[in-house]
């Protein structure tokens, strides 16, 4: 079957075609995805992947509409005063930018398919926003927090850490699959909605919306502080799992003919 361009496609569908188009194309999530980036903001993407897509717009350009968003997120969270209003723009700032992050690759599948350079720029943006987050928020507690001790500072150097770790670990998982075993499931547990409710906590999503709490310092560090915690609880068990996994690839490159 020959497949139509993607301008003669957007010239002649309305915006709703485009959005069911995307709805049928969408990528399974992974079994233990978090329910606000699966159910919410994936959604959010489809809408504004979809009317990118009929500007024209390439998914580099989305990337850098979602880099653009996150970044005076992250600016203002360093040099801004806590206050109410100011963690409310913070969370509705990350959020879109966030948003713009799941629809860049969304417009690449509408595109007919992304490129390397494109990927690379998705996660080097993602990398650096992992780590730049957590800097901010060690930047503005001790500007603005009345922190009864300095040993609080090294929750968000510990949560910087923790992400970035997760982060790198999860792009290595699957650079490795792909070489080792581009064929194999490894694991064909189903997702269920009890295992992504567990993964909650880790979602970026609810990272973001922390920080509505901006104007109650104290609120907004115990949870900040219990995020953290599951994180990195949360990164302790899936070493172990994706160890045992690599593990399991090596075994499928002995067996291999």
């Amino acid at each position: 079957m020959t497949s139509t361009p993607a301008h003669a496609t957007a010239s002649t569908e309305t915006y709703f075609d485009t959005v069911r188009r995307l709805s049928s194309a969408q990528k399974t999530a992974a079994r233990g995805a978090p329910p606000y980036s699966v159910y919410v903001n994936r959604r959010v993407g489809r809408y504004l992947a979809a009317g990118a897509f009929r500007l024209g717009l390439t998914p580099n350009n989305v990337t850098a509409i979602s880099a653009g968003f996150t970044f005076c997120a992250i600016g203002l969270l360093a040099i801004g005063e806590p206050s109410w209003w100011l963690g409310l723009v913070v969370w509705l700032l990350l959020a879109i930018g966030y948003a713009f992050d799941s629809a860049d690759g969304q417009v690449a599948r509408l595109r007919g398919g992304g490129s390397p350079s494109g990927e690379w720029l998705d996660h080097v943006v993602d990398s650096i926003k992992i780590s730049t987050l957590h800097l901010a928020v060690l930047i503005t507690m001790f500007t603005h927090f009345p922190l009864s001790s300095s040993i609080s500072l090294l929750v968000p150097i510990g949560f910087a850490a923790v992400a970035a770790v997760s982060f790198f670990a999860m792009i290595l998982n699957d650079l490795l699959k792909a070489k080792h075993a581009p064929t194999a499931a490894l694991s064909a547990a189903p997702r269920t909605v009890v295992r992504s409710l567990l993964g909650l906590p880790t979602d970026y999503g609810v990272l973001c919306l922390s920080f509505v709490l901006l104007g109650a310092p104290l609120a907004f560090f115990g949870l900040y502080t219990l995020l953290f915690v599951a994180n990195a609880l949360y990164l302790a068990l899936a070493l172990g799992k994706w160890f045992r996994d690599m593990t399991a690839l090596g075994r499928v490159d002995v067996a291999r003919p």
